[in-house]
């Protein structure tokens, strides 16, 4: 085990404390918005966009209270996410990490509602987090790069596109245009939001960064797609054979479930390759790219 591997669960627990702090207490009214909220964020899920953020910082050498705020951020735009794609005028899905999704745990209505708190939390986060000494320039370019990483030129436009592409073929060019904005566009600000924090990063770090998010962003879907296919409930967390249920194009069923692995594969080669400007600090981003392609949920 790694260093970084054993940090990981420390990373987590910590973000959990950040989270905690952040998130509304669930009996200040209106309570059952704010337990929504809670319910939807705390105690589950992978942690992989904070995980980012902390390991790029690691690797840039911030320090862990200038990353909480970003760390917290994207994890709560990826959460409030999952609350609106859950919804029966989406995926219509029951269950998520292992519970009841949102809408199943509360309503509809109190679910829309905490997607749309959550959202503008995030970027109240990066706006008055007081831990985050970084210039007020800084700041303003770290809630442009989530927003657009959000927005209809990121995660929202690639959902749309998700749902437009229901009952259709897609070429392979499609399907990556699709989720380089649907998953991919707030993996790679995690990474980029770490960096902002480093000021005087020079600019061939800063691509070498943005090159390995993009690849460990496009691996990650390409492996969740492999895993809705291959993988089992229980372990998922989440309905396994979701995507085909709904007749969505998905990796494996554009290229076979074997070139999709050896898709991922080459994503994440090309990823370490991008971080050898960095040398063996890049240890903690290289151990995060062999995870997103050897998961099991």
């Amino acid at each position: 085990m790694t260093p970084f591997q054993e940090r990981v669960q420390e990373y987590c627990a910590h973000l959990e404390t950040v989270l905690d702090r952040w998130l509304p207490a669930a009996d200040k009214p209106p309570q059952r918005l704010h337990q929504a909220m809670r319910y939807a964020v705390l105690g589950g899920g992978k942690r992989m966009r904070p995980l980012l953020v902390y390991a790029t910082g690691e690797v840039l050498g911030v320090a862990r209270e200038q990353l909480d705020g970003p760390a917290a951020a994207v994890e709560i735009i990826h959460a409030y996410s999952l609350i609106h794609d859950d919804l029966p005028a989406m995926d219509d899905d029951d269950l998520r990490r292992g519970r009841p999704t949102c809408h199943k745990a509360f309503d509809e209505a109190t679910a829309i509602l905490a997607g749309d708190a959550l959202q503008v939390l995030a970027f109240q986060i990066l706006a008055e987090d007081a831990r985050m000494t970084v210039s007020p320039a800084a700041r303003v370019k770290m809630l442009h790069s989530l927003a657009v990483a959000s927005g209809a030129a990121g995660m929202a436009g690639g959902q749309a596109m998700d749902m437009d592409a229901i009952g259709k073929s897609l070429s392979l060019a499609e399907l990556e245009l699709m989720h380089i904005h649907k998953t991919g566009a707030l993996i790679r600000v995690s990474v980029l939001l770490a960096a902002q924090c480093a000021p005087g990063l020079i600019a061939e770090k800063q691509t070498a960064l943005d090159r390995y998010a993009k690849c460990v962003g496009l691996a990650f879907q390409i492996h969740d797609d492999i895993l809705d296919v291959e993988g089992e409930t229980a372990a998922l967390g989440k309905q396994a054979g979701a995507d085909a249920s709904l007749n969505k194009p998905t990796y494996p069923s554009v290229l076979g479930l074997a070139e999709s692995r050896e898709r991922a594969q080459s994503l994440h080669h090309s990823a370490l390759e991008a971080l050898k400007p960095f040398g063996a600090v890049a240890q903690p981003l290289a151990w995060l790219s062999e995870y997103i392609v050897t998961r099991k949920h």
